[in-house]
């Protein structure tokens, strides 16, 4: 059983409030829990690819919810389905004889058959679609909970009442259509995910952190999050009841999340610094798209969101490329060493990372941005907008977001039977040991080609009387035997 909670924190999980989420805190107390560290970047899509499949944004090409689908400047495409070639781990488990019921794991609309149900993703369009596997449990679900709730769309919308109340009806409904699946369905894998925890730091986080440039003391959201998090954790307790002693629960996030600072206008900083050419300046701040851009003198230029891409328009490959090949590495250089200068406001350094995609992945597919740029550390987003001159802006383009994305999700295994008493934290997990984990509990061989390592060989040193032998067994080998050792 798992239980996916997107953007869940582990600073609020297990720091602060774990004496509030009874459920969690037995799940801990018997089990291992610690940071999930994410894939880069940290974003939904693609982490919960990269979480099932074993496969890096690289190997999966799909560096954001919108990549582009070629060299040209303006063809882009969602990253749904259809762009995950990659084994999961339920399409492994169903060429097994395993059954799944999967419940709105992002990566999964429109629904691919597998042997058991699938309830689609977040970018469901609406629930006019066919977004079911088999396409009459999407009856099913009506005749149960209503109009069901893919995802709460309006979440920047800054209405906060209406917010708070859609996260909790989205939550209500996906909860019950689980239990509803859990009890009447024959299984021997169950995962969901629920997107209410992400919504909910992005609509209300600067109403809780007392470090957030808008915090205010005593306004009436200061403990929505928390609230809403007792909630799931309350929803969370009704799935475990349908967990016998045979059954492993793991609870995981596919990133954290953290105040956000600002916004960096990337593209603003790149006409500044003669990279990006417009041949008419815009009367209003507009999208880039919607910019007049004279690509005869541009060499780079940007997209906004929690982390900047940025791509160079080189000869060759871009329709009006103006980088010679041969100085493509210099100026990729140039343009990383002056990224990292930008400051905030104030002139105050604020710690900007720039990754090259070969840095990060073993193999690069699809079209990569030339650099990965996380402003401030994810402190500060990405604005892609131009007009206006403005570096720094403190207005997100696309509505009030108080957070962006940290690196670091959560963690949380209960082994069948009793658990380990006391429980263990561990450290050092990474987002891509997930599915060999997963497929090694089943005693299933794990794949060549994934990139993580299931849990039992990593942490072999956790396991107290676990020696080298045991952990370096066939990974055929069941988890909960290394365990028991």
């Amino acid at each position: 059983m798992v239980i996916g909670l997107d953007c869940a924190a582990p600073e609020l999980v297990f720091d602060r409030w774990l004496d509030d989420l009874p459920n969690l805190k037995r799940l801990c107390r018997n089990g291992f829990y610690g940071p999930l560290r994410s894939c880069d970047p940290p974003i939904t899509v693609p982490a919960w690819s990269v979480m099932m499949s074993s496969k890096s944004p690289g190997t999966l090409g799909v560096y954001g919810f919108r990549n582009r689908a070629d060299h040209s400047y303006d063809r882009y495409s969602i990253a749904n389905s259809l762009a995950i070639k990659e084994d999961r781990v339920w399409d492994i488990l169903s060429r097994s004889g395993k059954r799944s019921i999967v419940i709105g794991v992002p990566g999964t609309y429109p629904p691919r058959p597998l042997n058991g149900f699938l309830i689609g993703d977040f970018l469901t369009p609406d629930i006019t679609c066919n977004y079911t596997y088999p396409s009459e449990l999407k009856d099913e679900i009506a005749s149960l909970v209503g109009e069901y709730v893919v995802d709460v769309r309006d979440f920047r919308s800054g209405n906060k009442p209406k917010v708070l109340a859609d996260i909790y009806e989205m939550t209500r409904k996906r909860f019950q259509v689980a239990r509803h699946l859990l009890s009447n369905e024959e299984w021997d894998f169950f995962m969901m995910v629920e997107m209410g925890v992400d919504r909910i730091h992005h609509a209300f986080w600067d109403d809780m952190d007392p470090a957030h440039r808008l915090y205010a003391p005593g306004n009436k959201f200061e403990s929505a999050i928390h609230d809403y998090y007792q909630e799931v954790d309350r929803e969370i307790g009704s799935l475990l009841t349908f967990a016998d002693d045979a059954t492993v629960v793991l609870v995981v996030s596919d990133h954290g999340a953290k105040r956000m600072d600002g916004g960096i206008c990337v593209n603003e900083w790149l006409i500044a610094n003669g990279y990006l050419s417009l041949a008419e300046e815009p009367a209003n701040p507009v999208p880039l798209a919607k910019a007049k851009i004279d690509w005869s003198r541009t060499k780079a230029w940007g997209d906004g969101g929690y982390y900047a891409r940025v791509f160079l328009n080189v000869a060759g490959r871009e329709p009006n490329g103006t980088i010679a090949p041969e100085e493509y590495e210099n100026i990729r250089e140039e343009l990383a060493a002056g990224l990292k200068t930008i400051p905030d406001e104030n002139g105050r350094e604020i710690g900007t990372k720039v990754f090259r995609p070969e840095q990060l992945y073993r193999e690069v597919r699809g079209v990569a941005p030339d650099l990965i740029v996380y402003f401030g550390d994810l402190y500060w987003r990405s604005v892609g907008t131009v007009g206006g001159g403005q570096i720094h802006t403190f207005k997100n383009d696309t509505g009030p977001d108080g957070a962006n994305h940290a690196e670091n999700g959560i963690f949380l295994l209960h082994p069948a039977g009793d658990g380990i008493p006391g429980g263990r934290q561990i450290e050092g997990l990474r987002i891509t040991d997930i599915a060999p984990t997963i497929l090694r509990l089943y005693g299933l061989p794990v794949p060549q080609d994934m990139e993580g390592t299931a849990l039992a060989c990593s942490f072999a040193d956790s396991f107290g009387e676990i020696d080298s032998s045991a952990a370096n067994t066939d990974l055929a080998a069941p988890f909960t035997t290394l365990i028991a050792k």
